[in-house]
């Protein structure tokens, strides 16, 4: 297992609400490797998204196994798990979420308060990653919106995570823009050797990835 930095043993997810049932996950075998970069894809309901909430440690899976780094999630404490997801993953998704008040700086400052590190180099490190050091007194109404994406993923970045994921990060952007934020992902693996863990319904995005994981129905295909 130490090879592998994500590895799922018949994962299952049901949703309830009262007596209503809705199974969304069966029996979800997965291993990641540590430094790839996966596409996973699918048709809208198939559940792609969920399965990154529940391997982000964002959501329980209702049976099977998650382990991280070799750990198995099941086992810690809630706790444990938001620190283990703090400090082990960055998150990129498709609406931003950057904060309107905020500058470029600021937006990600305020994540490594959060994960209690202290605003330094690091950050400008994260911008000049995303080629962004002369846009960090920009607030996201300045900037266009493959600027504003750029943004995030330096905010995802910025403590060295060892998995990005991201959730249809190109699906508010147009080809240009999106091939630019693609072309940024594969440098940042490049260069980094950060896992990289992407949902998207774009065939092109997908082709950026080493591998590409079909889903449908619940169930990865193949």
């Amino acid at each position: 297992m130490n090879d592998f930095l994500i590895k799922t043993e018949k994962l299952c997810k049901t949703f309830r609400n009262g007596r209503l049932e809705t199974p969304v996950l069966f029996d979800i075998d997965l291993e990641i490797i540590k430094g790839e970069f996966v596409a996973i894809m699918g048709p809208s309901g198939c559940g792609k998204s969920t399965l990154m909430h529940i391997l982000g440690l964002m959501l329980s899976p209702s049976s099977g196994r998650v382990y991280l780094e070799g750990q198995d999630t099941a086992l810690l404490h809630e706790k444990k798990r938001a620190c283990l997801r703090r400090d082990k993953i960055g998150f990129v998704f498709q609406r931003f979420n950057l904060l309107p008040t905020l500058n470029a700086y600021q937006n990600i400052a305020v994540a490594e308060q959060i994960r209690r590190n202290q605003p330094d180099g690091q950050i400008n490190r994260a911008l000049a990653a995303v080629e962004m050091t002369d846009r960090a007194q920009y607030k996201p109404h300045q900037l266009s919106i493959g600027q504003q994406q750029r943004i995030a993923i330096a905010r995802a970045i910025s403590h060295q995570p060892a998995l990005i994921m991201a959730d249809e990060p190109t699906g508010n952007l147009d080809s240009a823009h999106a091939q630019h934020i693609m072309d940024l992902f594969r440098t940042i693996h490049r260069q980094h050797g950060i896992t990289i863990l992407m949902i998207t319904h774009s065939q092109t995005a997908a082709r950026s990835a080493d591998r590409i994981i079909y889903m449908n129905d619940g169930k990865i295909q193949g």
